[in-house]
């Protein structure tokens, strides 16, 4: 007897199924639309949250203010209320910065993981749903050696099928320069937003971590998804092991016996020294595996989030 193969749905929570189950539900559309709701279904809280940009100035509180904009300290200093206002009362607007460069469509085990571009590709429009939902505006920009794509920000239903549009195409290739497109979008940005970066990291450290260490002074909230296939973390089961670099062409072949544990070792200290350069100065640093759910990723997300609320 064979069973009827069926389609999950967004009641089976798809966002808690592995790469592989979803990447059988279709498209990058139908994809990011089941996660989500799958996603925000679990949730114990709305994820919805305001966001005020710009601090004008203070006023004597009138009755009927929102006492959500209350100085307290004011308050404290000087016994009377006072209400914060702003330049411009808006929502969010996130800026998502797409690694397309050759390095992202690498799989340890093709057919059983999906590639890093795949995975950024699918939270990218994951994440832009969310925020679009709930009345913020995305905008995107693809980049390998230079900027190949780029959607400007706005907000609307129909943001959101132009970004999955735009995405759904794009194909690794070129080297890497993260810091070039962050030093772009810096120049472009005028207000202050959320600036996500989903990429494999495999780019000039030193010069990736300044443009990002520039766009938090100058106000931007920022969130690093670094995504890692699993085995890049750890040496197959073998004697030898090929090492090739997919943006330059070069291989190495080496024993694995000999190397493990110092590869290993290697792989955690460079985890960690991103860590350890980004966080001190306001930068959320997430790790993604490309064999989580989509979900892990979500919630590292939406952990940010609140924190703008």
């Amino acid at each position: 007897m064979t069973q009827e193969r069926r389609t999950p749905s967004a009641a089976d929570r798809p966002d808690l199924l592995d790469p592989v189950t979803l990447s059988q539900l279709g498209g990058i559309e139908l994809i990011a639309r089941e996660v989500v709701e799958g996603f925000l279904m679990g949730l114990h809280r709305s994820p919805h949250r305001g966001f005020s940009a710009e601090f004008a100035e203070l006023r004597a509180y009138q009755a009927g203010d929102d006492l959500r904009y209350i100085d307290w300290r004011m308050y404290g200093r000087s016994d009377r209320y006072y209400v914060k206002q702003f330049e411009e009362e808006t929502n969010l607007r996130a800026h998502l910065l797409l690694d397309v460069s050759e390095s992202m469509g690498w799989s340890s085990n093709p057919g059983t993981l999906p590639t890093k571009l795949w995975y950024a590709k699918h939270l990218a429009a994951c994440i832009a749903l969310v925020l679009l939902r709930q009345g913020d505006s995305v905008g995107m920009a693809a980049f390998h050696d230079r900027i190949v794509e780029r959607v400007h920000t706005r907000g609307g239903r129909r943001q959101w099928t132009e970004l999955v549009r735009r995405m759904a195409p794009l194909t690794p290739a070129g080297g890497t320069a993260a810091e070039s497109a962050l030093r772009d979008l810096a120049l472009r940005l005028r207000r202050r937003g959320l600036v996500i970066l989903l990429s494999d990291l495999l780019v000039a450290s030193e010069q990736t971590r300044t443009a990002l260490r520039f766009l938090r002074h100058h106000g931007h909230e920022v969130l690093v998804f670094h995504l890692v296939d699993p085995g890049e973390r750890e040496l197959p089961a073998a004697s030898e092991a090929r090492f090739f670099d997919p943006e330059t062409g070069d291989e190495l072949t080496v024993s694995v016996a000999d190397i493990r544990r110092d590869y290993r070792d290697a792989v955690g200290a460079a985890l960690a020294e991103w860590e350890r350069t980004l966080r001190p100065h306001g930068i959320d640093y997430e790790v993604i595996d490309t064999a989580q759910p989509l979900s892990a990723a979500l919630r590292a997300y939406l952990r940010k989030r609140e924190r703008l609320g």
